[in-house]
């Protein structure tokens, strides 16, 4: 199993560790570094799928080590930075970085930063499959397996399935499934998730008597953790 893999340089220990824990916790494998010369060391060795980069980092700078990465390489970088001028912005952006986030951050709006950057550039179709106690979802076959046995999902109940499990610790309010499923804000009709959502656990039921999908009564679904 291939998981997308997030170089994090950062140089404050706690920033780093909450960065850390956070990406880690929704599924992703992390190495991190507290400065340029490590996060270019880092880097050769465990070639991530996208780096968060911090600009004001010792020994060589974010901006150097972003013009280092781009010398070789079209890895997806993510500036992290208390610098919010627009110019800033504009040079890193020019130099290559693909987004670019201001410090304070919300931990939420990180990682829809770095899925949405996986998106674009197609990151996520380099990982071939993703696992979850005892289910298995096959990204290139567009196939998902409990137990060894195949389940029967419609193509909603499938992206449902698979954004779940690309996100094990994130809770989804019906609008967000819909949203990320159904791609329309407008038309959004809560039933159509709460039937979805049934049919897509009894499903899972069918070969595996644990529990997959936790309701959050008021708020919403994520994935239910194994006690």
């Amino acid at each position: 199993m291939k998981k997308i893999k997030i170089l994090i340089v950062e140089d404050d220990h706690e920033i780093r560790r909450l960065l850390s824990d956070f990406i880690g916790e929704n599924g992703y494998t992390v190495c991190t570094a507290s400065n340029g010369v490590e996060a270019m060391s880092v880097f050769e060795r465990e070639k991530p799928d996208i780096v968060l980069l911090d600009i004001m980092i010792p020994f060589k700078s974010g901006n150097e080590v972003l013009s280092a990465i781009r010398k070789n390489s079209t890895t997806p970088v993510i500036i992290i930075s208390a610098k919010d001028t627009v110019q800033t912005k504009v040079d890193v952006i020019r130099t290559g970085a693909d987004d670019y986030i201001t410090k304070p951050f919300d931990l939420d709006e990180v990682l829809a930063r770095i899925e949405a950057v996986l998106r674009r550039t197609g990151a996520y179709s380099r990982q071939d499959k993703l696992s979850f106690k005892n289910l298995d979802i096959y990204l290139t076959e567009n196939k998902a397996e409990i137990n060894g046995h195949l389940l029967t999902l419609t193509n909603k109940e499938f992206d449902i399935l698979l954004l779940l499990v690309r996100n094990p610790s994130k809770l989804f309010s019906k609008s967000n499934i819909f949203q990320s499923v159904w791609g329309d804000d407008f038309s959004f009709d809560e039933g159509t998730v709460k039937v979805h959502m049934s049919n897509l656990r009894a499903k899972l039921k069918k070969y595996d008597s644990e529990e997959y999908i936790e309701t959050v009564w008021g708020m919403g679904y994520r994935l239910k953790k194994s006690r």
